[in-house]
């Protein structure tokens, strides 16, 4: 009998531990709450815009999509319209590559576009809306593309229609690029559509 109980000790052991473990199969609200919903700026972020500029909007990435945020370039009044669209495109550009401000951060956003890129306007065989990176678009990673494709198309810098004609620095065929719900929603997995432009 007392051979026994010295066996059901250690079962009963086990038993008790067990208690402490169950409890993490039920969801609780135990533990600290988020200080800020996902992807939410409370506020616009004023130390990421520039008092002096021409008011823009640029796409990060935050969670699996893209997200517009405010931002602003700078360009010299009376600037022609063909440097203007330059200018803007990269100061666009430019705003990209710099690091999400520390609230914006905190909310979620990223870039995965990277600094040092520049953009240049048409050569003379190349349609007048054309822009030129300094990297061909094919070598841009999926999310780089579609944050540069939506940002730019929706900006002074493309004609409005919602497309942007891009080439790189080579000889490669001039490309129009559409942003779409689906690049905004999916920009990882969904490149923005595009088809070839000849030249003029």
């Amino acid at each position: 009998m007392n051979a026994r109980r010295l066996l059901a000790l250690p079962l009963l052991a086990t038993l008790l531990t067990g208690c402490g473990i169950r409890a993490t199969e039920v969801p609780t609200d135990f533990g600290g709450a988020p200080s800020r919903v996902p992807c939410s700026l409370t506020e616009p972020d004023l130390s990421a815009q520039s008092s002096r500029g021409v008011p823009v909007q640029v796409f990060l990435l935050c969670g699996s999509s893209l997200v517009t945020v405010d931002r602003s370039v700078r360009v010299p009044d009376g600037t022609p319209d063909a440097k203007r669209r330059v200018l803007v495109a990269q100061g666009l550009l430019d705003q990209l590559a710099a690091a999400p401000s520390a609230s914006e951060k905190e909310a979620g956003y990223t870039t995965y576009v990277h600094g040092g890129m520049s953009v240049s306007g048409p050569r003379p065989e190349d349609p007048e809306d054309t822009l030129r990176l300094s990297t061909a678009p094919d070598r841009l990673t999926s999310y780089a593309l579609a944050q540069i494709v939506c940002t730019l198309s929706d900006s002074a810098a493309a004609e409005g229609d919602g497309s942007v004609i891009l080439g790189g620095p080579g000889s490669s065929p001039l490309r129009r690029y559409e942003c779409t719900d689906d690049v905004r929603s999916r920009p990882g997995t969904t490149e923005p559509p595009s088809g070839e432009v000849a030249a003029g």
